[in-house]
């Protein structure tokens, strides 16, 4: 049995994780269903029936994470030796951007897309204020830093940067330069492209 299982769609947020999974060289075999074809065991795995699932089998035990943020984090956890970790100094702006993009920034671009309009006077409650608002704390810190972290990859640009990567490509992330800069960085990474190849094949085969 491999050291972890990846329950996963191939179109989904599940690209993410897997892109983690090869940054971090685990040891993994996959589970992939279609939206329609999830069985019903796997709400015993994450009850809100959604992927992907990272299963972690360890000490004789089986340790579930799910959420993306959580999995990248959790996959640079256990694979220390990867330099997908913060260091001291990084530490603070690793942790910022991964729960920014997590929270306000994800928040914010899926309220754009659903047409949902902050109340006015009420900016403040939805905890991400505006779209517009979230773009310009990212765009200001990759206009003077290449990653997330900093000036070197750290697994929060996994995270991160699979925000900018879809919403640039599908249009729910505006153009800036500092965007375009950024993806361009990211897409030519080695283990980005591993990952997306094994994807990309798997939604050609119709899985």
């Amino acid at each position: 049995m491999a050291e972890f299982t990846f329950y996963t769609v191939a179109m989904s947020r599940g690209q993410i994780a897997r892109w983690a999974l090869h940054e971090s060289g685990a040891d993994y075999e996959q589970q992939v269903f279609t939206w329609e074809s999830r069985p019903p065991s796997f709400t015993a795995i994450n009850p809100m029936n959604k992927v992907p699932a990272l299963v972690h089998h360890h000490g004789g035990h089986d340790h579930v994470v799910t959420e993306c943020a959580a999995i990248c984090h959790y996959l640079a956890e256990t694979h220390p030796d990867t330099g997908l970790l913060p260091d001291t100094h990084e530490k603070a702006a690793y942790f910022r951007w991964l729960f920014f993009a997590a929270g306000p920034l994800e928040q914010a671009v899926v309220a754009r897309a659903m047409g949902w309009e902050v109340p006015e006077g009420r900016s403040g409650m939805a905890g991400f204020g505006s779209l517009d608002l979230t773009l310009d704390a990212v765009d200001g810190w990759l206009s003077a830093n290449d990653h997330a972290a900093g000036s070197r990859f750290t697994m929060a640009d996994v995270y991160l940067g699979s925000q900018f990567i879809w919403g640039l490509r599908f249009g729910s992330i505006p153009e800036r330069p500092s965007f375009r800069a950024y993806v361009d960085r990211l897409v030519q990474r080695p283990k980005y492209l591993e990952g997306l190849t094994i994807d990309q094949t798997l939604i050609e085969a119709g899985a």
